[in-house]
């Protein structure tokens, strides 16, 4: 039989999907499935648990499903997913998930960007079309949601979560949630204005901006606590992203990160 794989260790029960091209010394477990189209580098290994989108792009020397850096981790089958056209860029780990958490499966989404050095642990759940900057560290069970950008060298406490569309500056020290459509930055980390670049260039109308922004002036700057802001917008007339606002902070089991009195023009994102 025609060796398809020269030079890769291929298990012969892995599901390899069409037109996959594995290179030379990478290493593909038994239970283990790529998706049709998807490239794996050099010295990349998928390890039991792997789950491999379409099209996707797996660097050299990236780690998918290893066992969880957990010690309540007992050997159980569990799942690493990745959906389609997401790269992985090089050493990025991605370890599966825990049957401590009732999850079993760590899952990231599609159109993502995983950057080089980037670790995720166990039963994180990240959205599709997040970028994760090189040198990113999100401990067991984080929640990013869609289209979030993480900055290099950030990293994030156990059970934090990351609203949608927020962007944080490199070097983030997340240890409270990160509202949805914000920019975020400083030591401690905190709120320093609404994503306005972001949300547009996503399709968000100048209606829908300028409505968050009054949202997250509520929230930050009229001097109330969190259960004050909440109250007061959950006044406001029901929209789509009110509810999205209002949703993420009451639901918050780390309490959200608060507001600071430096300027987006004293720290640098980029958008």
């Amino acid at each position: 039989m025609e060796n398809k794989y020269p030079y890769a260790k291929v298990h012969p029960e892995a599901k390899i999907g069409e037109n996959v091209v594995i290179e030379p010394f990478s290493v593909v477990a038994k239970d283990v499935v790529v998706g049709d189209g998807t490239w794996i580098g050099s010295h990349a290994i998928l390890m039991d648990g792997a789950r491999i989108g379409k099209n996707c792009k797996i660097f050299p020397g990236a780690v998918i499903a290893g066992a969880p850096q957990d010690l309540k981790f007992k050997g159980e089958a569990s799942i690493a997913e990745i959906g389609d056209n997401t790269v992985v860029r090089e050493y990025a780990t991605i370890n599966r998930g825990t049957a401590a958490s009732g999850k079993l499966r760590t899952v990231i989404g599609s159109n993502c960007m995983i950057m080089s050095y980037v670790h995720v642990a166990h039963d994180c759940n990240v959205g599709n079309n997040v970028v994760l900057v090189s040198y990113v560290g999100l401990a067991g069970e984080v929640e990013v949601g869609d289209y979030a950008i993480i900055g290099g060298g950030s990293m994030a406490h156990q059970f934090v979560r990351v609203g949608a569309h927020a962007m944080l500056a490199g070097g983030s020290l997340m240890t409270k949630d990160i509202p949805p459509y914000i920019l975020a930055g400083h030591t401690p980390l905190s709120f320093f204005g609404v994503n306005r670049i972001g949300l547009r260039r996503r399709g968000f109308t100048d209606e829908q901006v300028n409505e968050i922004h009054d949202l997250y002036r509520i929230v930050y700057q009229n001097d109330l606590n969190i259960t004050q802001a909440c109250e007061e917008l959950s006044k406001l007339p029901a929209s789509a992203v009110r509810d999205v606002v209002l949703g993420f902070i009451t639901s918050s089991k780390r309490g959200v990160i608060k507001s600071t009195k430096q300027t987006t023009s004293e720290i640098e994102f980029e958008v």
